[in-house]
Formats: C-alpha cells, sequence, structure tokens
C-alpha cells in the first residue's frame, strides 16, 4: 500500500524526496501518515481538497476487501 501511495504522490510535488509515510497499526486498522514538503501540501490537498480526497479513494478501493482492517491515510505537516 505504501508503495501504491508514493506511486501516486510523488509526481505531484516538487520535492518527492521529502516524501515519507510512516505506517500506524491499531486495533481498529492501519493508519498511513503521509508526510510531504511543507511547500507542496497544497498540491498533495488541492483545491477544497478534492487531490486528497482522489487520493484516499483510489487508496481505499485498491485495499478493497483484501484488507481484514480498514485502511486510513492522514495528510500530516
Amino acid at each position: 500500500m505504501k508503495d501504491l501511495i508514493l506511486t501516486i504522490v510523488k509526481p505531484l510535488v516538487d520535492h518527492p524526496d521529502s516524501v515519507h509515510i510512516e505506517t500506524d497499526e491499531g486495533t481498529n486498522g492501519i493508519t498511513y501518515k503521509l508526510s510531504v514538503h511543507p511547500e507542496d501540501m497544497g498540491k498533495v490537498i488541492g483545491k477544497q481538497g478534492r487531490v486528497a480526497k482522489s487520493i484516499r479513494t483510489v487508496v481505499y478501493a485498491a485495499a478493497g476487501s483484501s484488507q481484514q482492517k480498514k485502511i486510513f491515510l492522514e495528510i500530516v505537516e
């Protein structure tokens, strides 16, 4: 799942080396915390959050029912 997120996000940003993903596995699911360079934050979120919503939609669809745990994607500063 990390590879999918990186494949989607890296072409969007100006600083692809600053893209990092942390995984936090809890009892209710797996949370992927995406952090990017501060200058790229607007590009990843998009106008009114449209890009972020699209990224989440693709990630959740890829996880589908194959994962027993729920998948979450957070964009952190």
